[in-house]
């Protein structure tokens, strides 16, 4: 969360703008020594393109940001601008429709009656406006293509088409295969043209059901009160994304077209793209689709200025879930000097929980659960925040106290003088990382264009951060750290904000799914050259040596100087199952040279991170830094591992901590739903419930764990080095090999019971319902991918599925719904299929029948499907195994029983794959397994009759669902 963008104008600048002008006459800028070598046009609409190659794959990351968000919405119509993102998807006069102006006259009558609906203050009088919204909106949407954007995109082989929408900005996303960019310039360009609000009624539901899940989520929750109290007058604080319930609920159409003609313009939105692109041809395309749309003044805004904070302000909010305690304080803009100062002391405090004030003195030492600092830069301020989350034994006040003595030493200046620099140069790490990808770079642009920045600002702020120094620290904190800010005490309790809302009565409408407008048949006549798919060459890309008796294997880090150092053992919890606990107890132990903090601070002086990742049957230790440092990494991995020092008081405090994160863990809907699915899909006795009991951990000796973590390199294991210098690395890692002499355990078997129609219930109070039902399919067999592929492109995932189109373009019965079949990753082990919807309570008997009538014989729609079919070529043509992917991909296919690359025996399927072959693999493989279904929400709003539909109902607490 913490935000390390912010720069000031600088007048000896390590980075300049340059102008060019390319071989078509157009203008644009780059900047000095930028490695990316970005360019920046402005058409003379005033519509800022930014591009950038990335040669990684034959694709193009792709976003539209544009520059309003829900900090414009009208003050009556909060949620406006969120609701637009939606209805963006809707289409246009020529997309979604197969005849726009019979269509057109009935969208009239509805928008008409909206602002009836909205102007009447009678509740009755409203419900039979309502009604006749619904009546013209089944005549309507006879009319209607639903998801025609979706099946467009779709059919260009896209992926992660999405949006999204913030304080200032909306966001649109699509990464695109590289020859199909002149149709995706000439989809959006009709798409921001104009906007046509078919299917409104239906989507503003689902709207509202994503408000639902909104008041679900405790981080919200938290997050709202906080920025109300930060920000009392201005939009920052008093409007948020998702909007007002009353204004979701009384909607105007006008509104929204009006919003999108004053907003939706060139001169207030930007192209970024960034992958294999021609900047020539790929400037001159974008200006023949947007360069004609025109240039329109903005609505003039008054800057909404909010008086000093000159007290401490407190709020109080109520859940289910553990207790905490958040503070902030409210920061300049975006950019500006207090901002970085800001940005700064969150990582004093809080660096990627590595060596900050915070990590070392609360949660390494276990103080309290946890604690952490970040700092946000809006458009027009900000805010630094604390998050901190007490033991049960402590107050909210108490932890409050904690962190701000942390603060207490910033500002004495006790913070020692190594972490300024190391900050810096973790920030450039961070950096070179997050810059490596195409998305990573087409992100960073798009957010620096919200913000209203310059590339050339961007790319010189690690000179004014590196310009800091320890006295700058310690005089802002003085000034900025006063009894200034906000409290939110998130207290465990009813949370008596829900607002529960009964279901309006709407009438399901048209699909049409076999209907096609023009301009989808036209895209769909217009070929491109096909991109030829390339399947790697695991032994050509993949050195291999052997050190001693291990294997070692090597990946050419191409693009920067990061490297990092895997050691694999072939062995995880099913062989050892307190194997992850050792791991984790390690982190809280030092040696006889380094206390345990002493150990987080040279990794972080050093720019090298650690992980450790248990799995069910393999551990995985990795180090990641600067390639110069790998060895320094190594080094001391190697003598924190061999030399960890047992220490008994700080491993109880340990089990304390252990206990505390169980108990908070059931406290959370989220983990609860995972946890109810886990024993829906598995029955009591799993990987998941198979933890180290209480009485175990309370009982036990830390040597035992100590002394595993001493053994661990005597086990064997292989090493992977991504970098650039393989001899070097050869040349070294021989002296830190010890030959194996252990033994690897066998590993313990668990269960995979057959599901029998059964239904598992978990009481939480929320306003949704939440249901999901697995099924045990047949053991995994690699013939059926290019099947399993296709059926959840068609049937089960994604916007255009059969699934979405129904349960929530049709019913809006939810926001998030799928079918998902997922195919085992290890020969003999079975298949699951998941089904997932959540819902308010009283949808749930028409959820569930609408979700059988579905399962019950897979619909027949040739368009669809055959557009499905083309959508997962695509994929597999324009996608690339690159980086330390080479490598793993080879450890997944080796449990498959497959050494090269599988992909190319899916492509061959899926090309010769009809819908009978599909039909086939669902009646055989799908239709005949049964479910058990898990269901969580709050008891009294249970449907039973939908319940007892889906076989025998049994009530599960937390207990019986985590074993603990």
């Amino acid at each position: 969360m913490q935000r390390m963008k912010m720069s000031l104008h600088m007048t000896d600048k390590r980075y300049k703008e340059t102008i060019h002008t390319d071989t078509n006459n157009y203008e644009y800028i780059t900047i000095t020594r930028d490695e990316n070598k970005v360019r920046i046009y402005t058409l003379k609409n005033g519509l800022k393109v930014f591009l950038a190659q990335n040669f990684d794959a034959p694709k193009i990351q792709t976003f539209i940001p544009v520059r309003t968000g829900s900090n414009n919405d009208p003050a009556d119509n909060t949620g406006l601008a969120h609701y637009l993102e939606h209805m963006m998807f809707k289409g246009t006069s020529k997309i979604g429709t197969h005849n726009c102006e019979k269509e057109k006259a009935l969208l009239d009558q509805i928008s008409e009656l909206y602002e009836q609906h909205k102007a009447e203050p009678d509740a009755g009088k409203k419900k039979e406006i309502y009604k006749k919204i619904d009546q013209i909106s089944q005549e309507a949407s006879q009319y209607a293509i639903a998801n025609e954007y979706d099946k467009i995109i779709s059919s260009l082989g896209a992926t992660g088409t999405n949006a999204h929408t913030w304080f200032d900005e909306t966001v649109y996303k699509n990464n695109i295969p590289n020859n199909e960019l002149e149709k995706w310039l000439k989809v959006e360009k009709e798409r921001f043209s104009e906007i046509v609000l078919r299917l409104f009624h239906t989507e503003l539901e689902s709207v509202y059901e994503e408000f639902n899940r909104a008041q679900d989520n405790d981080t919200r929750l938290v997050s709202y009160e906080l920025m109300d109290a930060l920000f009392p007058t201005h939009p920052n604080g008093q409007q948020t994304t998702l909007g007002k319930a009353e204004h979701l609920k009384n909607p105007s159409m006008k509104a929204i077209h009006k919003y999108f003609d004053e907003y939706y313009v060139p001169n207030n939105y930007a192209m970024v793209l960034v992958g294999d692109l021609n900047f020539e041809e790929t400037i001159s395309l974008i200006d023949q689709y947007f360069g004609a749309i025109p240039y329109r003044e903005l609505p003039k805004k008054t800057p909404v200025i909010e008086q000093p904070i000159t007290g401490i302000i407190e709020r109080t909010v109520k859940s289910p879930t553990t207790p905490r305690v958040q503070l902030a304080w409210r920061t300049e803009s975006y950019g500006t000097r207090e901002a970085m100062l800001a940005d700064v002391v969150a990582n004093i405090l809080s660096n990627r929980g590595e060596a900050g004030l915070l990590d070392l003195h609360i949660n390494q030492t276990q103080k309290m659960l946890w604690a952490q600092a970040f700092s946000v830069g809006l458009k027009q301020y900000g805010y630094f925040s604390i998050v901190a989350v007490p033991k049960e034994t402590q107050t909210l006040d108490e932890a409050k106290k904690m962190v701000l003595e942390e603060v207490e030493l910033v500002k004495k200046g006790e913070f020692p003088d190594w972490i300024l620099p190391a900050i810096i140069k973790d920030f450039k790490l961070q950096r070179l990382k997050g810059l490596e990808t195409a998305e990573g770079l087409a992100t960073n642009l798009y957010d620096t264009y919200i913000k209203g920045r310059t590339w050339e600002e961007e790319l010189n702020e690690m000179d004014q951060y590196e310009a800091f120094t320890k006295q700058d620290i310690v005089n802002f904190a003085n000034e900025f750290f006063r009894d200034n800010y906000v409290v939110v005490n998130k207290e465990k309790g009813i949370n008596d904000k829900l607002l529960r809302v009964d279901n309006p009565g709407i009438t399901p409408v048209k699909i049409n799914r076999e209907a096609q407008s023009e301009f989808l048949k036209q895209i769909l006549e217009e070929k491109t050259d096909d991109i030829r798919p390339e399947f790697i060459d695991y032994d050509k890309e993949i050195k291999t040596d052997t050190v001693k008796d291990k294997k070692l294997s090597f990946v050419k880090n191409k693009y920067n100087e990061i490297a990092q150092v895997h050691f694999i053992f072939p062995f995880g919890s099913d062989h050892d199952r307190d194997l992850g606990i050792s791991t984790q107890v390690l982190q809280y132990l030092g040696t006889e040279k380094y206390s345990p903090e002493d150990l987080k601070k040279e990794f972080f002086k050093i720019g090298v991170s650690n992980d450790f990742k248990t799995t069910a049957d393999q551990l995985l230790i990795s180090l990641s830094g600067l390639e110069e440092n790998i060895e320094k990494g190594i080094v001391l991995l190697q003598h924190w591992m061999y030399h960890v020092k047992p220490d008994q008081e700080i491993y109880s405090q340990f089990v304390d901590t252990v206990l505390e994160n169980r108990a908070a863990v059931k406290k959370d809907k989220n983990r609860i739903m995972t946890a109810l699915t886990n024993y829906t899909k598995l029955g009591s006795f799993s990987r998941f419930t198979d933890i180290i009991s209480k009485d175990e951990l309370e009982n036990s000796k830390v040597e035992v764990f100590a002394d595993r973590m001493k053994q661990l390199f005597r086990y064997p294991y292989q090493l992977f080095f991504y970098g650039k210098d393989f001899e070097r690395f050869k040349n070294y890692i021989d002296q830190y090999i010890e030959e194996a002499n252990l033994d690897i355990p066998e590993p313990k078997k668990y269960p995979e019971p057959e599901t029998n129609g059964n239904v598992y219930f978990t009481d939480y109070d929320m306003v949704q319902m939440e249901m999901s039902k697995v099924g045990k399919g047949h053991d995994v067999d690699t013939y059926n991918f290019g099947k399993i592929n296709v059926f959840n492109e068609y049937f089960g995932r994604g916007l255009s599925s059969i699934v979405f189109q129904e349960i929530r373009e049709s019913k809006s019965l939810a926001y998030s719904a799928y079918v998902s079949y997922a195919a085992n990753s290890e020969l003999g082990h079975p298949d699951y299929v998941t089904t997932y919807i959540g819902t308010q309570p009283d949808k749930l008997q028409i959820a569930v029948d609408t979700m059988a009538g579905l399962m019950n014989e897979l619909p027949e729609v040739p368009i669809q499907f055959e557009n499905a079919k083309n959508a997962a070529l695509k994929q597999i043509a324009s996608a690339r195994i690159t980086r330390t992917n080479i490598f793993f991909n080879t450890l997944k296919l080796k449990k498959l029983g497959i050494a090269y690359d599988f992909r190319k025996d899916i492509y061959r399927q899926i090309q010769d794959l009809k819908f009978e072959d599909v039909k086939l693999f669902y009646q055989t493989k799908i239709k005949p397994i049964r479910f058990n279904t898990a269901i969580i929400g709050k008891k009294e709003n249970l449907n039973m009759d939908a319940v007892h539909q889906m076989g025998a109902f049994k009530e599960l607490d937390l207990k019986d669902i985590f074993g603990h």
